[in-house]
């Protein structure tokens, strides 16, 4: 892959991750707290731990992606991280962060 073309997807996918990890957190609905009510303080602990999950998850893509720009920089990257197999093109426009080829992600999942 043309390395102008993945460092603009890497930059496309840290700025969509960012955009992501900036949204999430507790939002104040501007309601008073209706402490007397379980459920209204169970749904806010819910989803103050749902987005919780869901930030680090998004950090994990993003260590990700700073894994990707190291092998950019480094001139491996479209190279499985495994084998040293190319990834294909096409894989890569698909999930730019990619560090095995899809045969080698699927015997892994299967693992």
């Amino acid at each position: 892959m043309d390395p102008d073309r993945a460092r603009a997807l890497l930059q496309a996918e840290r700025e969509r991750l960012e955009r992501l990890l900036a949204r999430l957190g507790h939002q104040d609905d501007s309601e008073p707290a209706d402490e007397i009510d379980p459920a209204n303080l169970a749904s806010d602990l819910y989803q103050d731990e749902f987005d919780e999950t869901r930030a680090e998850d998004i950090r994990r893509q993003l260590a990700a992606v700073e894994r990707a720009e190291a092998r950019l920089a480094a001139g491996t990257y479209g190279l499985s991280v495994e084998s040293g197999k190319a990834i294909p093109d096409a894989r890569l426009e698909a999930v730019p962060t990619a560090e095995l080829t899809a045969e080698e992600e699927r015997a892994r999942e299967q693992a």
